[in-house]
């Protein structure tokens, strides 16, 4: 037991790490970015407070595991946005090979049991092919664009995002797993683009 309790306050020590990664997007008031920690539990918000637009059959309290756990990896490699790098940079085999490596050091510190499940958990939602990871994704995707539209299009002009972008990089996520949460998030992005 002893040994069991010493890998898992290990492992949640350096989870505690995720609260200095910094991410592109700032907070709603465009105060200062949010960190990734902040982004994580505001996801597991977003899932319990949208949960009548996933599909049914989805479980919310999966789907909130999976959003606590999805950027663990950040600790190891910094948050990616979408847009950088003309949109080339998030989904990238060197990120993918990176993001896998981050996830077998941290899962690793937690006993087995708990390993496996966790990163069984991480690789549903990267995979985002069931129900519950498919949701997932969508919220993971249209909450950095309802922060954007409260801050005043934040990001999006850093990163010269077009509508056409927003709805290939984004739009498509958020549709596949909650298309009417998409059709009024669009609705509001559309202010700060010519056409989307």
């Amino acid at each position: 037991m002893m040994d069991r309790l010493a890998q898992q306050f290990a492992f949640l020590n350096e989870a505690d790490r995720l609260k200095s990664v910094l991410r592109a997007t700032t907070l709603c008031d465009g105060s200062r970015q949010e960190n990734s920690g902040e982004h994580s539990w505001h996801l597991a918000l977003y899932a319990m407070v949208l949960a009548d637009q996933a599909a049914p059959g989805v479980d919310i309290a999966r789907v909130v595991r999976m959003l606590i756990l999805h950027d663990l990896v950040e600790i190891d490699t910094g948050d990616v946005p979408i847009h950088s790098a003309n949109g080339t940079a998030h989904a990238s085999e060197a990120q993918m090979a990176a993001e896998a490596a981050a996830a077998d050091r941290i899962f690793g510190l937690l006993p087995p049991d708990q390993a496996q499940d966790f990163r069984a958990l991480w690789e549903e939602f990267e995979a985002a092919e069931t129900p519950d990871a498919i949701f997932a994704k969508s919220l993971d995707r249209v909450q950095p664009v309802m922060q954007n539209i409260a801050c005043g299009g934040g990001t999006w002009a850093t990163y010269n995002v077009t509508a056409e972008q927003l709805q290939s990089r984004v739009g498509h996520k958020v549709a596949r797993g909650a298309p009417a949460l998409w059709d009024w998030v669009r609705t509001r992005a559309a202010s700060f683009f010519e056409t989307i």
